[in-house]
């Protein structure tokens, strides 16, 4: 089934451009719906690669940043819903536990909001900066997070987890923690 980008008002078009000083990806751009490639091995360019994904995304005010939304087809994202980054290389959800719908935003879909419906606990197996494997145990806010970046990695949207009837545009100023 072909995923439809939604139709972007006039009003946040704006939000929806790409340049130096706004690097993340946005619909309708095919390579966020790509999926990326594991990484063979953790190397200082992907430390580099890290390190840019902190960067952007704090000067993106996000939670979260998966390689794809700057155009890296590669497993890495970066978490920080605590405001302290975390990077993680080739995560998979091991386990989940519960239920929680809240609603989602996405960097990608800058002024787009939406409930989605996702564990509320999870396990997530991955590879830190230094190349070493570790299991994290996540929940609330951190699973939600997590989740949706590990989405982006095999080229899906939260849109696509969104109940249809609750996705509406609202300025990303007014919904700052929501921007995943």
């Amino acid at each position: 089934m072909e995923k439809v980008a939604p139709v972007v008002p006039d009003e946040f078009k704006d939000l929806y451009v790409r340049d130096a000083r706004h690097p993340i990806y946005k619909i309708p751009d095919p390579v966020l719906r790509k999926a990326a490639a594991p990484v063979p091995k953790v190397s200082k360019k992907t430390g580099l690669l890290a390190d840019d994904l902190i960067r952007i995304m704090r000067e993106a005010n996000g939670v979260g940043l998966a390689a794809p939304q700057i155009g890296v087809l590669q497993r890495v994202i970066v978490i920080s819903p605590d405001r302290k980054p975390t990077v993680l290389i080739n995560p998979v959800v091991i386990s989940a536990t519960g239920s929680c719908v809240m609603q989602e935003g996405c960097l990608s879909l800058p002024g787009l909001y939406g409930d989605v419906e996702r564990p509320e606990t999870v396990e997530v197996e991955a590879l830190d900066r230094r190349g070493r494997a570790f299991i994290y145990e996540m929940e609330g806010m951190a699973a939600r997070v997590v989740q949706h970046e590990i989405d982006h990695l095999d080229g899906i949207l939260f849109i696509d987890k969104a109940a249809p009837a609750t996705l509406h545009w609202e300025s990303p100023e007014t919904n700052p923690d929501q921007n995943e």
